[in-house]
């Protein structure tokens, strides 16, 4: 058996032709775990050869939009997919507070169409969301298990958005820990301890502050990319990911100066501050496959 780690989306709230929302998928035999459902997840999924139906589970990091604008489509999607019996309510964890508000009552615009869908196919079983709520912890404390994977959570620095919380997926090949959006701090070093594969969303600072001043505000909650790489170092972290790009890399020529940015960028801020281990800039649909006999191995999507 191996685990794998999908990202299934790389993107931010401004739209790109290349980046779905962010999502991050992790397989472990039969148990399927989305970590929250950017725009176009339900695309990316089937890209894989995967439909809703098929995941076990889907966690919310936090109630930012670009984190759950997908989420009803993935809903929608599984439910609209089953036929008669076979529906089950899909499980979506989340932290207490507005991220639960919004799944509670994420299907209502929807009740019409519902409704119609509903009495044409002559389905009695109504789209919902089966919702498995928990207290943020403060320190990383066990939220879902299933068998022998397990997912813990803890708060992370995401003001003024709170709560935001990261989770933490103990499979019998290794641990993944996914930040959600944050700031690099304590919170984060404690969740990803030992952890063979952390998935960190990244913003170069640098190129914000270059730009116009009204942008600004968002470095009050985002990690720098030069603060990750020595984070990851100090934690002797295997496999390191970078995911919620901010800026997007280009995806097929050289940066114009002053413009744009690439991988290198992302790659030379992360190496300069000390990281020595495996790096992934990631791109739509990258992996990370973790199994027990060998380090993690990287494959990129192709």
């Amino acid at each position: 058996m191996t685990t794998e780690v999908i990202i299934t989306g790389t993107g931010s709230p401004i739209p790109d032709a290349h980046r779905a929302g962010p999502g991050v998928l992790v397989r472990c035999g039969e148990v399927t775990l989305q970590f929250d459902a950017g725009r176009g997840t339900v695309q990316r999924l089937a890209a894989l050869g995967m439909h809703s139906p098929s995941l076990t589970a889907l966690f919310v990091t936090h109630h930012h939009s670009d984190h759950l604008t997908g989420l009803a489509d993935v809903v929608l999607s599984h439910w609209v997919m089953a036929r008669g019996d076979e529906y089950t309510p899909m499980e979506v964890v989340a932290p207490r507070g507005p991220a639960v508000d919004y799944l509670s009552e994420m299907l209502h615009p929807w009740r019409h169409d519902l409704g119609v869908r509903a009495q044409h196919a002559q389905r009695s079983t109504p789209a919902q969301v089966r919702i498995t709520s928990f207290e943020p912890p403060n320190a990383p404390g066990e939220v879902w298990r299933r068998g022998d994977v397990a997912v813990s959570a803890a708060q992370v620095r995401h003001e003024p958005v709170f709560p935001a919380v990261g989770y933490r997926v103990c499979t019998p090949d290794g641990t993944v820990v996914i930040t959600g959006d944050t700031l690099v701090c304590d919170e984060v070093a404690e969740l990803a301890a030992e952890a063979d594969v952390l998935v960190y969303e990244a913003m170069l600072f640098d190129r914000i502050t270059a730009g116009p001043p009204a942008r600004h505000f968002i470095l009050d909650y985002h990690a720098d990319a030069r603060l990750i790489g020595r984070q990851a170092a100090a934690l002797n972290t295997p496999t390191l990911v970078l995911t919620h790009l901010i800026p997007a890399p280009q995806t097929d020529a050289p940066a114009a100066p002053g413009h744009s940015v690439t991988e290198r960028d992302y790659e030379r801020q992360i190496r300069e501050s000390g990281y020595t281990g495996e790096l992934l800039v990631a791109k739509d649909l990258d992996q990370v496959v973790l199994d027990a006999a060998s380090p993690p191995r990287i494959e990129r999507w192709t």
